[in-house]
């Protein structure tokens, strides 16, 4: 099969969808004829707002070309939008489970078949300060690589302005501009024929963020930053930031542990020292005590015997008289 047709869900939820964006929001679409024609492949994405799924979606069905979009699980398991997600073909992930690879398998094979598949590279909505492109998923390139299929680099500016990222409330008026550009295919042929290694699929996904950013740039006229944001990087830094006040809460609590023992060792050295002292001094006064209490002691004793003598000599006197 060299296209998908455009079904009954398709044209159903463009019947939903196309009056609102219609009245909500001008169009600005070039790149169109960068769409193949035929044949499977992949368009790239980026993400800035929770409605430019819709947005971006009005501008591929136009071209004829049908995105089939990788979304979460949990849309497929309510009543009408999971059966219009089944309906139009949507590939279903599952995220941390063991089904996670079955995504990139159904992508495989709708490429495979003909069909256009669109990612989101970025996997949620950019946290770029200018909502520039992230740092990307390599689950684009792992499927391009695999299939050898074009890759379209798409950029996409202006529903960030009917709903900002992260936004419970859109800003309806006035009326704004939805731009999307799509590129020419990214030219990824010198990772064919390489072990498909971590490395190399960060390196296939940078390529393929570059050519968005591109394209990104073209529509806001004017140059991204030097330096791409990379969430994981941020969230790494924001740990550092965190952990270093809390080593230093335990260094401050250990200092303060480790100078009440000093104080506890100094005051009980000082307690001992003053025990010794004061034991010193009242060896010092006995002494002296006894130094000036010994002839008082002396001449008792000289009294005590001289007492004893007398007391042997009348007896001695009584005993010879008493014969």
């Amino acid at each position: 099969m060299s296209r998908r047709r455009i079904g009954f869900w398709y044209r159903f939820a463009a019947v939903l969808c196309k009056p609102p964006l219609v009245v909500l929001i001008k169009r600005d679409w070039r790149g169109i004829e960068n769409i193949p024609a035929e044949g499977g492949f992949i368009t790239a994405v980026n993400h800035n707002s929770h409605v430019d799924p819709f947005a971006y979606g009005h501008f591929q069905y136009n071209t004829g070309r049908v995105p089939r979009f990788l979304a979460k699980s949990g849309l497929f398991k309510s009543g009408f939008v999971g059966a219009a997600m089944r309906g139009t073909g949507q590939i279903p992930v599952y995220r941390e489970s063991s089904d996670a690879l079955s995504a990139y398998r159904a992508a495989i094979e709708a490429v495979e078949q003909g069909e256009c598949v669109a990612f989101y590279p970025e996997a949620t909505l950019t946290r770029d300060p200018g909502l520039w492109p992230m740092t990307g998923k390599t689950g684009a390139a792992r499927v391009a690589l695999q299939t050898r299929c074009p890759v379209i680099p798409v950029a996409q500016w202006g529903a960030n302005h009917l709903l900002a990222p992260y936004a419970k409330r859109p800003d309806l008026l006035p009326r704004k501009t939805h731009h999307v550009l799509a590129g020419p295919p990214v030219d990824l042929s010198r990772f064919y024929d390489k072990e498909m290694t971590a490395e190399l699929l960060r390196e296939a996904t940078e390529v393929i963020m570059a050519a968005i950013t591109t394209q990104l740039e073209l529509i806001r006229g004017e140059k991204a930053p030097a330096t791409r944001y990379d969430p994981r990087r941020v969230r790494r830094e924001q740990r550092r930031r965190t952990r270093e006040p809390e080593a230093q809460d335990e260094r401050e609590v250990q200092d303060e542990l480790e100078f009440r023992d000093d104080q506890e060792s100094r005051n009980e050295r000082d307690g001992r020292n003053e025990q010794n002292e004061q034991n010193e001094q009242n060896g010092q006064e006995k002494t002296a005590q006894d130094v000036r209490e010994k002839p008082v002691r002396d001449e008792q004793e000289k009294t005590v015997q001289a007492g004893a003598v007398r007391e042997m000599t009348e007896a001695e006197h009584e005993k010879r008289h008493g014969k």
